[in-house]
């Protein structure tokens, strides 16, 4: 009669040892999952950037069609949603040109605007990346159409 009772506390939980095996084991698997997960969260925002940056380009498009010029540097984006000082222009403004408010990056930074763009581009439109400076490489690099260099 003593044994079952003996039988039962053995079988009540797990040792130290084997909680540590299980830790070890779950350690070795998001070490090796982690990077990859990581590494696949940073391409779906530079995706992301890119394509709310077309939708963008395409609302500016709008604009200049619209009112027969880009806006400057000064109006920026806001002209997406704003029209013109000039009366004569803003007769013409046919927005807003976005459905719903201007977008930050995915990175929460607003879409930088600036006149003239790389190339002989009329403007630049682009995101700064997940570092937010001028450069860098992989997800930190600079996203869209960019700016002149100076």
């Amino acid at each position: 009669m003593d044994r079952p009772i003996q039988s039962a506390r053995r079988s009540r939980g797990f040792t130290l040892l084997e909680m540590l095996i299980v830790l070890a084991i779950i350690g070795l698997l998001a070490g090796f999952v982690g990077p990859k997960v990581f590494s696949a969260l940073g391409k779906s925002n530079t995706t992301t950037a890119t394509a709310q940056i077309k939708m963008l380009r395409g609302a500016v498009e709008s604009v200049r069609l619209d009112i027969g010029r880009y806006p400057t540097a000064e109006e920026g984006l806001s002209l997406l949603s704003k029209p013109p000082a000039d009366p004569v222009q803003a007769s013409r403004w046919g927005g807003p040109y976005l459905d719903d408010v201007l977008p930050n990056d995915p990175w929460n930074a607003p879409y930088l605007y600036a006149v003239p763009g790389q190339n002989g581009q009329a403007f630049a439109l682009y995101s700064l990346g997940a570092d937010k400076k001028a450069g860098g490489e992989g997800e930190n690099r600079d996203i869209g159409i960019l700016p002149a260099q100076q």
